[in-house]
């Protein structure tokens, strides 16, 4: 039978430790008088104990010297800390008789690492707060407060609010302590991007060139590891990475996208429109220059181009002949206007687009007739709007103007806009912005002219609009910036051909941080064998030379020498021979040349140039006449008549009628 109650009692005390004794039973009554007085009476018994260790103490000290001070201390602070840990032990243990002479606990115990609320307590006579708590649960509270457990939590929560101050403080989160300098090329870096891991950047320019960056690949010389010219001789407009980082979209000046892969070889190319039809929405794809481009933020395989052509149209990279879907913006009479820059919302549901007129018109990706959000004159007329990107949230659209303005827009509101900034220079036509990781800063850059200062990145908090920070970056324009949520680096394109990565060694992840730590790697020298010559003049007698000591033996040597001896050959008298050509006149062609083609007499009247001979010809025969002198007769020629003579010999019909 006592076994059995023993048991029972075990049970007892594991369910109300466990909380669920009462469960299936009648509800419990307690004797809140007589739990408040066993817990005042085990205050005072741990006062009692804390004054009479604290009494011992300092007897101990007057007693011992300053050699011996630190050790009894230690001393008596362990001693203190055992006996707390025995007396609440044992008023654990007290209290635990009283729940089970009253049929079961208050509670379960409390968790490891709770502090509880010390102010809902009353103070007792002695200056004690309410029942002890277990070890470990915020220090053990006595009426002199010696205990180093409070210190420890006030260290710990001034970490906390520290850390909570700089969670707070959007400034420190900007990691520009170091930056690495990329040489893109000569020429503006009109275009970047960064695949969605952060270990590849690629950045395009008005050079053609499209240059591949592999951070963990590069070493501190900081040299690209593919450079190509996708769309020959067109300036790069846009580049951007999927999301899932295997294929990169490049926007060139010509009307056909392209899309390659991650080691530069295409994979597709869009097809180009009949610029003969008016109606663009029945052609298959753009007619004129692009502008933009980007991928869809869910679909792998969709993206978004818009054009010169007044069209923005969607396309899938499995289907290359035929867009999916056309976008037309209009102005307010109905006419074409020309969108500058197209982005996808970060749900991939709305697609908008800025337009030459200063409008920002967004769709619904599924109704692509009428605009879902419209805008007039968000910028000014005329004015190339040069970005559009939508906050992390999705609730804010930020646009960058060619107006020299930023401006940020609810679209819930979309008839005016929530912040403006001015004055923030632009000269090109793809100057981007963007949102901080944590949205609460906005970034953009600022164009300068040549020799007028340097070119900025901006910081503006996202709420109150006001200037926080800025860079200053090169004395050129800023184009392009980019921070990268998983890497916490900034990424800036200028006008000078470079592209700049900022980063913090302790705040920012990977990235720049992989290649700067790599020495640069030595230059491959040709291994080449060759074989050396050695020479040693005065080793055998054929190969000594004797030492010359006068020029008169020298010369009688080089005349029995028949190459040193030889007499120059005379210049060539008459035709040439040997191969050897005589001078001017010597040859058939030259001679030719000289008397007959470059004969100056006029052979206009050719009796007069034959007659021109025949004096000489009857004085000289040589060709014809001495081989009919024996044969031939004398010629007799008709002898010249004169003029009166032969009008006297006409006929009387010729004669004229006086």
């Amino acid at each position: 039978m006592e076994q059995k109650e023993e048991n029972s009692n075990d049970d007892g005390d594991i369910s109300s430790v466990m909380g669920f004794s009462g469960f299936g039973k009648k509800a419990r009554t307690f004797d809140f008088q007589a739990i408040f007085e066993q817990t005042r009476r085990t205050a005072i018994e741990r006062s009692q104990r804390a004054l009479e260790e604290r009494q011992l103490e300092e007897h101990e000290k007057e007693q011992a010297g300053s050699s011996h001070t630190s050790r009894s201390s230690d001393a008596s602070k362990k001693t203190s800390k055992s006996r707390k840990k025995e007396s609440s032990s044992s008023s654990g243990s007290d209290d635990s008789d009283d729940s089970d002479s009253d049929g079961g606990g208050v509670g379960p115990p409390l968790p490891p690492g709770f502090a509880g609320r010390r102010g809902e307590e009353e103070e007792d006579d002695e200056g004690l707060v309410g029942p002890p708590l277990p070890p470990g649960f915020g220090g053990s509270r006595t009426a002199d407060g010696d205990d180093d457990d409070d210190d420890d939590v006030e260290d710990d929560n001034d970490e906390d609010t520290q850390e909570e101050d700089d969670d707070d403080n959007p400034l420190k989160k900007i990691p520009d302590t170091h930056e690495i300098t990329l040489q893109h090329g000569s020429k503006t870096v009109s275009a970047m991007g960064l695949d969605p891991s952060g270990a590849r950047l690629v950045t395009g320019g008005y050079d053609y060139d499209v240059k591949f960056w592999d951070f963990a690949g590069m070493d501190a010389a900081l040299n690209a590891f593919r450079s190509l010219q996708p769309c020959e001789c067109h300036q790069i407009k846009s580049l951007q990475y999927s999301i899932t980082g295997d294929v990169l979209l490049v926007v060139a000046g010509n009307a056909q996208a392209k899309v390659l892969d991650r080691d530069g070889f295409q994979v597709m190319e869009c097809v180009k429109g009949d610029q003969y039809i008016v109606d663009m929405a029945n052609t298959k794809g753009h007619t004129a220059m692009l502008n933009s481009g980007c991928w869809h933020p869910k679909i792998k395989e969709e993206f978004l181009t818009c054009s010169n052509d007044g069209t923005v149209r969607t396309w899938d990279v499995n289907s290359e002949k035929k867009h999916k879907a056309v976008f037309k913006p209009r102005s307010l009479t109905g006419k074409r206007v020309t969108p500058t820059c197209c982005t996808y919302s970060r749900d991939g549901k709305l697609i908008a687009a800025g337009c030459q007129d200063g409008t920002i018109q967004i769709w619904d990706r599924n109704l692509s007739v009428h605009t879902k959000f419209h805008c007039r004159q968000a910028h000014t007329m005329g004015s190339d709007t040069s970005c559009l990107t939508f906050s992390y949230d999705g609730t804010t659209l930020a646009s960058r103007g060619g107006d020299d303005t930023l401006k940020t827009w609810d679209i819930r509101n979309f008839k005016k806009p929530l912040n403006v900034a001015t004055g923030l220079t632009s000269f090109f036509p793809m100057t981007d912005c963007c949102f901080s990781p944590d949205d609460k800063l906005l970034v953009t850059g600022t164009s300068v002219r040549k020799g007028d200062g340097n070119g900025k990145l901006v910081f503006f908090d996202r709420g109150t609009f006001q200037k926080v920070y800025e860079i200053d970056v090169t004395n050129s324009s800023v184009v392009r910036c980019l921070w990268h949520p998983k890497l916490n680096q900034i990424m800036v394109g200028t006008g000078d051909g470079l592209a700049r990565v900022y980063y913090d060694p302790v705040k920012s992840q990977r990235g720049a941080k992989l290649c700067v730590v790599k020495s640069k790697r030595k230059s491959k020298q040709a291994e080449t064998l060759t074989q050396d010559y050695i020479i040693t003049p005065h080793a055998l007698p054929m190969f000594r030379e004797a030492r010359q000591r006068s020029t008169r033996k020298q010369l009688e040597k080089d005349r029995l020498d028949p190459m040193k001896s030889h007499k120059p050959e005379p210049p060539v008298s008459g035709p040439g021979r040997g191969g050897r050509v005589a001078a001017h006149g010597g040859t058939l062609s030259s001679f030719i040349v000289k008397n007959i083609a470059l004969d100056k007499t006029d052979d206009s009247n050719p009796r007069e140039a034959i007659l021109r001979h025949a004096k000489d010809a009857s004085e000289n025969p040589y060709w014809v006449a001495p081989a009919y002198t024996t044969t031939q007769p004398e010629p007799v020629f008709q002898e010249e008549e004169s003029e009166d003579e032969e009008a006297d010999k006409e006929p009387e019909w010729k004669k004229r009628k006086i």
